[in-house]
């Protein structure tokens, strides 16, 4: 079962996804967790998330974590699927519950009343190809995989 979970085949194109998700996915757990990037950090994030949102500590708590460790678990290529499925589901639930009513574009203009969904749309595209197709290569998914088959 492990193997086939963390299965994946030796091609490029699935690591620079699994590189290029982590990179614009890490910055928004940095400001969550650590408060770069102009962020609230820990402290401030639960309590956005919890009393002016209304959202349970625990799913706050799986928000925060899901954007701060995935991103390093898909720069390691180290359970690559369940990052990204995570992740995805992270980004649907933010779509619907926040971003959609505000329609498609994000604000670059800032005449709308918030950001729209495409950025939502695109990670949750990026974390689909991965939960289909793995870590690829340079991945430690490919070589636990790989030992895991060798000893069989």
């Amino acid at each position: 079962m492990l193997a086939r979970v963390l299965a994946t085949e030796e091609t490029a194109s699935l690591a620079v996804l699994r590189l290029f998700l982590a990179l614009v996915m890490f910055p928004h757990g940095a400001q969550k967790v650590l408060g770069w990037f102009g962020g609230p950090g820990f402290p401030g994030t639960m309590d956005m998330f919890t009393k002016m949102m209304g959202i349970p500590y625990l799913f706050s708590l799986m928000a925060v974590l899901t954007e701060f460790v995935g991103p390093l678990l898909l720069v390691a290529g180290l359970a690559t699927r369940a990052a990204a499925l995570v992740m995805g589901i992270e980004m649907a639930v933010a779509a619907i519950l926040v971003h959609l009513h505000n329609g498609f574009f994000m604000n670059w203009s800032g005449k709308q009343a918030g950001e729209g969904f495409e950025y939502h749309l695109l990670v949750l595209g990026m974390a689909l190809a991965l939960l289909i197709g793995g870590g690829g290569s340079w991945s430690l998914d490919r070589l636990i995989s790989r030992r895991v088959e060798a000893s069989r």
